[in-house]
């Protein structure tokens, strides 16, 4: 592996922790993706009330293990240590649309990025690439609840080719968006949000990254008290080849999977906050790591 493909490595870390409401071998430009894996948690599809919500998504992202095509380790002296507040705003309206109710949303992340790859180190904080989107809610009953929703990432982070970190993908990309939630006070909860993402050229590189499909998920048992306790993680895999120069880049898709423990504390007044460990396996092409995350909803 070139000096060149090892400065691309160090891309990932400010794409993991790209918040919306979220990376010779590694999968998509940097081995990074817009979204960052296993950012959602307990009560992804469930719609509140019409409102104004702010939601917060704190993160901590650590990686010291690259993997390559067939998911052996890359002998390379890598890590990135990643924290990340993404500040969230999300308005359900009135108005009714195929029988869902429209929401407008928009994140703002917040990164604090620091990475070293050989002898080399790189760090960077501030705002990154900015998500809003639209979307429809619908409940089926009081337990089930789904959201059709189409986000857009924007260019927003700054972004230099020849800088060991960066906190842009320097690319747009779209989105579609479909996440189911049942709920109870009572017995299992269950969450999954899938996710499927269409990325632009960076023009900076002349690089297309591949399409991916990747999956939030969550399982646990409410306790009756406010409180669920399960698991919790992620599930993805890039679904076609990059492109640079107008030409394909072979044997480098991404795939990784993530579980840890979740928790759930749902105030019953309006606000609620969940907790979750994740720790990556599975991972070919891609920076393997563990992440500890934290999301919080108020109403306004």
């Amino acid at each position: 592996m070139n000096t060149c493909n090892n400065l691309k490595l160090t891309t990932l870390a400010a794409a993991i922790l790209l918040a919306t409401l979220g990376d010779a071998a590694q999968a998509t430009e940097g081995g990074g993706g817009v979204y960052p894996n296993g950012n959602e948690n307990y009560l992804a599809g469930a719609l509140p009330p019409p409102g104004t919500y702010f939601l917060t998504y704190a993160s901590h992202y650590e990686a010291s293990t690259l993997r390559d095509n067939s998911g052996n380790k890359i002998p390379l002296n890598f890590n990135v240590q990643a924290d990340a507040l993404a500040l969230r705003v999300v308005r359900v309206t009135d108005q009714k649309m195929w029988g869902g109710q429209l929401l407008f949303h928009a994140v703002a992340p917040l990164v604090n990025l620091k990475v070293q790859v050989g002898g080399t180190n790189g760090s960077t904080s501030g705002l990154a690439d900015v998500v809003f989107g639209t979307g429809l809610g619908y409940h089926v009953s009081d337990k089930l609840h789904y959201v059709w929703a189409v986000d857009v990432s924007a260019p927003t982070g700054s972004y230099d080719s020849n800088k060991l970190a960066n906190l842009s993908r320097n690319y747009w990309n779209i989105e579609p968006v479909f996440a189911l939630t049942y709920v109870q006070p009572t017995g299992i909860n269950a969450d999954l949000k899938v996710m499927y993402d269409f990325n632009g050229i960076n023009s900076a590189t002349n690089y297309r990254s591949g399409q991916e499909l990747h999956a939030d998920y969550s399982v646990g048992w409410a306790l009756g008290n406010g409180w669920t306790v399960g698991v919790g993680g992620f599930i993805y895999k890039q679904t076609t080849d990059d492109q640079q120069n107008g030409a394909t880049v072979a044997n480098n898709k991404g795939r990784a999977y993530a579980i840890g423990p979740s928790v759930k504390y749902d105030s019953g007044k309006g606000w609620f906050l969940t907790a979750k460990l994740e720790q990556e396996s599975g991972v070919v092409n891609r920076a393997e790591g563990s992440s500890f995350k934290i999301k919080a909803l108020l109403p306004f």
